[in-house]
């Protein structure tokens, strides 16, 4: 007998995906992170992070939990405090959608929304509200995701087993989103140490920095971009840029599209960030004849985006659908 929720985290299913049009016949396989308790693949780093934070002693009883979120860690952590009894402090940019906002507070979470403008080093920032409010808040703690190693860690002993075991150690390409960057840092250096010759691919947003720092060692200057939980305006400690072979960058629109394909074709509901990994393991085996395996992480629901990614109008009035395919009753 489960007796609690938390035990329901992980050994999520590997689906394939026959029905989605690929550049030519290969086994490509979808890891559903959508299948965990609060429908992303969050859930496993919120747990390992509350959870270590406890056995050190950071983390005291009545205390509360402060985090940086593109949504869903922060939708994890609320619920894992709930279950545990913490309060949550979740700070969250203004782009993010309204879904992932009243999941939160669904959780009794207190969502600080800052604005997308803001640059990093900005005291308004996501980054400097947290660290702000870790030295106001008594007996709290700031997880700081973006560059906690046992953000690493955690993919690394469970998202990256679990690929391993259940393709029986075929996989050849691991294709996932960066953006704390722990998922594919994790799982690829696990993945790396069974077999040194599997491709690690990491998907990156237009607008974000991250390729353009992989391929040429510079910064760019980031400008705003719609898909949620990948990319990044300044580097990050979680993202190991030693284990990954290449960086895709997939904009707004394919991404979206790519996601409703996904779902009316295959009955798989996921998120833009899905859509961006399946639209970059296209590319992938259009030019790499050499991949017979490939594994997409598929990070999270699209319950979160009905009022952006599922929603016609909203897809219409930013110019990723045709006007003539909108449908004003029902949105």
């Amino acid at each position: 007998m489960n007796r609690s929720m938390l035990n329901r985290i992980g050994n999520t299913p590997l689906i394939a995906l026959p029905r989605i049009p690929m550049p030519r016949d290969a086994e490509i396989y979808a890891k559903a992170e959508m299948m965990n308790p609060s429908g992303s693949i969050k859930d496993r780093l919120a747990r390992f992070l509350i959870e270590s934070s406890e056995k050190s002693g950071e983390l005291a009883p009545g205390g509360t939990v402060i985090e940086v979120t593109s949504g869903n860690t922060g939708i994890a952590v609320s619920w894992i405090c709930a279950a545990k009894g913490y309060k949550a402090v979740i700070v969250m940019s203004d782009k993010n959608s309204q879904e992932k906002r009243d999941m939160m507070k669904s959780f009794g979470a207190e969502l600080i929304l800052t604005p997308h403008t803001a640059k990093p080093d900005d005291p308004e920032s996501n980054y400097k509200t947290a660290e702000r409010l870790s030295g106001e808040i008594p007996n709290s703690i700031y997880l700081d995701q973006y560059n906690n190693p046992a953000n690493i860690t955690c993919h690394y002993l469970t998202t990256g087993p679990e690929i391993w075991r259940d393709t029986e150690g075929r996989i050849d390409c691991l294709i996932a989103g960066a953006g704390t960057g722990g998922t594919i840092s994790g799982a690829g250096i696990f993945l790396k140490e069974k077999n040194p010759q599997i491709k690690i691919i990491a998907v990156d947003s237009i607008g974000s920095i991250f390729q353009d720092y992989f391929d040429t060692g510079k910064s760019i200057d980031p400008f705003h971009y719609e898909v949620e939980g990948i990319g990044g305006d300044k580097l990050v400690g979680a993202l190991d840029f030693e284990i990954i072979d290449e960086f895709i960058a997939v904009d707004d629109g394919e991404a979206f599209v790519t996601a409703r394909e996904i779902s009316t074709r295959e009955g798989i509901f996921c998120g833009g960030s899905s859509g961006a990994a399946i639209a970059a393991a296209r590319r992938i085996l259009e030019r790499d004849s050499s991949i017979e395996f490939p594994v997409v992480i598929m990070a999270d629901s699209g319950n979160r985006y009905l009022s952006k990614i599922y929603s016609d109008r909203w897809m219409v009035e930013k110019g990723y659908l045709e006007p003539s395919r909108h449908d004003p009753v029902f949105g």
